[in-house]
C-alpha cells in the first residue's frame, strides 16, 4: 500500500487546524476555569442536560452526545456528583444503567458561566468570519462528525442500551 502524502495545501489546512483547535480548547478551558471553576468537558456534560426534557440522560446517552468514553463520563460524573451539580439515579429496567440528573446547583452555575462562555465562543471564533463562513463552518464539521461518528469506531456506540423507564 503507497501512503497518500498531504498536499502542501492539506499539510497547512491540517496544521492551521490543529492550532486552532488546541488554541481554543484552551482559551474556553482558562475562562471556565476562572468564572466556573470547571473545565470545558464538566461544563459540556451539565449543558447537555440542560438542553433535554426534566434534565436527566442515561449515562450511555450523555456519554454520545458529549463524544467521551463511558469511563471518563463516569469519572467526570463522579466530580459534578461530589460537587453537587449532577446527581445519579439507577435505572429501574436496567440493573447496570444508571442516568445523570442536572441538579438544581449544577444549573444555577451552568446558568451564571454560560455569558462567559458564549462570550469566550463568540471572541475567539464568530467575531473572526463572516454569515458565509459560519455556514461553511458548520458544513464542514458537519461533514468530519459524519465521517467520523459510525457504530463500529466511536466507543461510546460499542454496545446498545434500553432506555430506563
Amino acid at each position: 500500500m503507497t501512503t497518500r502524502w498531504l498536499t502542501t495545501e492539506e499539510q497547512r489546512a491540517w496544521r492551521a487546524y490543529i492550532a486552532a483547535m488546541h488554541l481554543l480548547e484552551d482559551a474556553i478551558d482558562r475562562q471556565l476555569q476562572q468564572e466556573a471553576g470547571m473545565p470545558h468537558l464538566y461544563y459540556s456534560i451539565l449543558a447537555n442536560l440542560s438542553d433535554v426534557p426534566d434534565h436527566r440522560l442515561r449515562m450511555t446517552d450523555l456519554a454520545e452526545k458529549a463524544k467521551i468514553t463511558r469511563s471518563r463520563l463516569t469519572y467526570a460524573v463522579t466530580r459534578l456528583e461530589k460537587d453537587g451539580l449532577v446527581r445519579r439515579e439507577g435505572c429501574p429496567s436496567d440493573k447496570r444503567g444508571s442516568t445523570a440528573i442536572l441538579t438544581d446547583e449544577g444549573m444555577a452555575v451552568l446558568e451564571r458561566s454560560a455569558p462567559g462562555h458564549v462570550e469566550t465562543v463568540r471572541a475567539a471564533i464568530f467575531e473572526h468570519l463572516t454569515p458565509e463562513q459560519v455556514g461553511q463552518l458548520e458544513e464542514i464539521s458537519t461533514g468530519i462528525v459524519r465521517a467520523l461518528e459510525t457504530p463500529e469506531d466511536v466507543p461510546w456506540r460499542r454496545r446498545s442500551s434500553p432506555q430506563c423507564s
